[in-house]
This record gives structure tokens, C-alpha cells and sequence, in this order.
């Protein structure tokens, strides 16, 4: 019963994002932004063509390249994340392209990559992204400038913690996070107790906070990985990977225990990133005991791609022998995902 009770909780947060991949970008930019009409589905797609080469990485590779045109604007960004995050540099110039894509998350996800790559190529284009008519687009740009040699850009993002704008807010949190200036914790601070800031901008400045390494925050993050809501705990399981102390370490392994799948599986991901295999034996149980069998459609989709990303950070070859299955799911999220999992690890045929 209290499983049950458990899995009723889980999508019902006040604060509640989607986890294809537990990226704030694609959590706060899309949600927020009035665009969830637009969004495509999963359920109605075509087959995926599958490859014959046999080379995981030439796959995992083709399904990034084809995704960054996908018609949907969620894979498109999830396309973006990864490129950014496995250093895929000869893709970037497709990346750069998508700096003038007409939806806003797509374009700051685009800056966002341009930034974290430190791709000097693409400085012309940032310049212009700078008077985008949208002022998230336009901190991601400025963002993307400081990380190319220009620190006044920082102020732009100091400035936008203040905004009347939640969503501008938000991003802003998340862009001082990545900024590595810990001159901007007391701003963050201020955001995230500010009576004016919602959720997301409070959870976004939280994990901001943890991100610039102020163990401060812990007591705060342990309250919200303890939450009674499965996917508070999934972004307090994510905080505290950020902060990768060794009393973060702990929490994270208590929670291998969670009832819940989904925060096992990203407990165990943190952990992997943390360069601790603990949570390997969370992940092959998906396999050798079938967890996923009976959850509904949306629910394995979520599972799936969180298994995905644990098995990248994991990097295990009892764990790797499972993404070549994972690569030809019929979820274009899990195929990205999974795709994101080989090239860290670098499989080869």
C-alpha cells in the first residue's frame, strides 16, 4: 500500500518538472514558457530506422545528428544538451545554426552550449543573440560571452536574478550556477528565500548554490531530497551530486533504498558521477528483474531514460552491455539518452 501510495505522489509536486533527461534547462525554459501545446509527443512515431553498421557509437552518434532537426523542439534541446556535455565540437556548427530556431528554448539551449564549449567559433553569432527579442535568449547569450573571454557579461546575469519575470529568474539561477563566480551566492541566496521567487526559481538557486560548492545549502537540499514528492527528490538528488561533498556522498546512497525507481536510478547516476559504482546493482536489477515491466507508458519512458543516464555515468561493462537494446527503444528520449550514455563512456563495436 505504501508503494502505491508512494507512486500516486509522484507526478503530483507543486513543484513538478519532466524528467526525460533531469536537465534544468529543458525543466525550466519549456514549461514555463506557455509553450506546452507545442509540444509533440512520443506516442505517435514512426518507427526508428535502425542502424546496420553494429557500431554503437556511429549509432549514438546519428541519433544526436537527427535529432537536432527532429520536429519536436523538446528533442531538439535534449539533441543540444548532450552534444554540449559529451564535447561533440564537430557538431557545434549545427548547434550554432539553431541560435536563430523559432522556439526560445531551443535558441538559449543552443547559447547555452556555445558557452559551455567555450566555441570561440560561434562569437559572432552569440553577439547577435545578444538582441534576441527574448531576455532569456539574451542572458544565455551573455552567459556564452563571459565563458569566451568577456567577464563584464556577468553583471547581465546578476542583474536578472531580480527580475519580475519567474522564468527569467529561474534561468538566471541556473546561469550563475554554471558561471563558477561564487560572487554571486549572496544574490542567489536572496532568490531563493525571496517571498516574490516560486518554486522553480527557489529549487533553481538551491541547486545554483550547490553547483558554486557552498555546503551551506546541505540542510536545505536534504530537506528537499527527503520530500514526500518523487520528483522534489529527484532535483534534491541532482543538487546534491552538484555539491559532491562526502556528506552529499551519503545522502545520495540512502537513497538506492527510495521505494520509488525513478529516484534510485537517479540517485544512482549522481553517485556515478561522483566516480562511485555503488548503485550499479540498482541499475541491472531494471534488466535482471524486469522493473519495468507494468508501469505505464510515460512511466517507462521516464525509467528508461534514467536508467540510460546512470548506466553513462556508471560507465560499468556489466551496465554498457545494455545500451545497444536502449539505443533502438521506441522513445526518442531513452534513444537520446542512451545515446548520451555511450559516447561518455565511449563504447565502441
Amino acid at each position: 500500500m505504501e508503494k502505491e501510495v508512494e507512486k500516486s505522489k509522484a507526478n503530483k509536486s507543486p513543484n513538478a518538472k519532466i524528467f526525460i533527461f533531469g536537465l534544468s534547462l529543458a525543466c525550466i525554459a519549456i514549461f514555463t514558457a506557455g509553450c506546452e501545446q507545442s509540444v509533440k509527443t512520443t506516442n505517435d512515431e514512426k518507427p526508428y530506422p535502425r542502424t546496420k553498421t553494429g557500431d554503437p557509437r556511429a549509432q549514438a552518434f546519428q541519433i544526436i545528428l537527427e535529432s537536432l532537426t527532429d520536429e519536436d523542439p523538446v528533442v531538439r534541446i535534449n539533441a543540444i544538451e548532450v552534444i554540449a556535455e559529451t564535447k561533440q565540437i564537430k557538431l557545434m556548427p549545427k548547434v550554432q545554426r539553431l541560435l536563430s530556431d523559432q522556439f526560445m528554448p531551443v535558441r538559449f539551449a543552443a547559447a547555452l552550449a556555445i558557452g559551455d564549449l567555450e566555441y570561440s567559433l560561434g562569437a559572432r553569432a552569440i553577439r547577435q543573440s545578444l538582441k534576441d527579442p527574448d531576455n532569456n535568449v539574451k542572458m544565455a547569450a551573455s552567459y556564452a560571452m563571459m565563458k569566451l573571454g568577456h567577464p563584464e557579461y556577468f553583471e547581465v546575469l546578476l542583474r536578472a536574478i531580480a527580475s519580475t519575470n519567474q522564468t527569467v529568474r529561474a534561468n538566471a539561477a541556473l546561469l550563475l550556477g554554471k558561471s563558477g563566480n561564487k560572487d554571486a551566492l549572496k544574490l542567489l541566496d536572496w532568490a531563493m528565500q525571496d517571498d516574490y521567487s516560486e518554486d522553480k526559481v527557489s529549487f533553481q538557486a538551491a541547486e545554483a548554490i550547490a553547483m558554486l560548492g557552498d555546503d551551506r545549502i546541505y540542510p536545505k537540499l536534504w530537506a528537499t531530497v527527503y520530500s514526500g514528492y518523487a520528483d522534489d527528490r529527484i532535483m534534491g538528488i541532482r543538487a546534491m551530486g552538484a555539491l559532491g561533498t562526502a556528506k552529499a556522498k551519503d545522502v545520495l546512497i540512502t537513497k538506492l533504498d527510495d521505494d520509488l525507481l525513478e529516484v534510485r536510478l537517479a540517485a544512482a547516476e549522481q553517485l556515478g558521477k561522483l566516480k562511485s559504482t555503488i548503485g550499479e546493482p540498482e541499475v541491472l536489477d531494471v534488466f535482471q528483474k524486469g522493473l519495468t515491466v507494468g508501469l505505464d507508458e510515460k512511466e517507462r519512458e521516464r525509467a528508461n531514460a534514467l536508467t540510460a543516464l546512470a548506466i553513462g555515468q556508471i560507465g560499468t561493462r556489466s551496465l554498457t552491455k545494455f545500451l545497444p537494446k536502449l539505443l533502438n527503444n521506441e522513445s526518442k528520449f531513452v534513444r537520446i539518452a542512451a545515446a548520451k550514455a555511450v559516447l561518455q563512456s565511449g563504447m565502441k563495436k
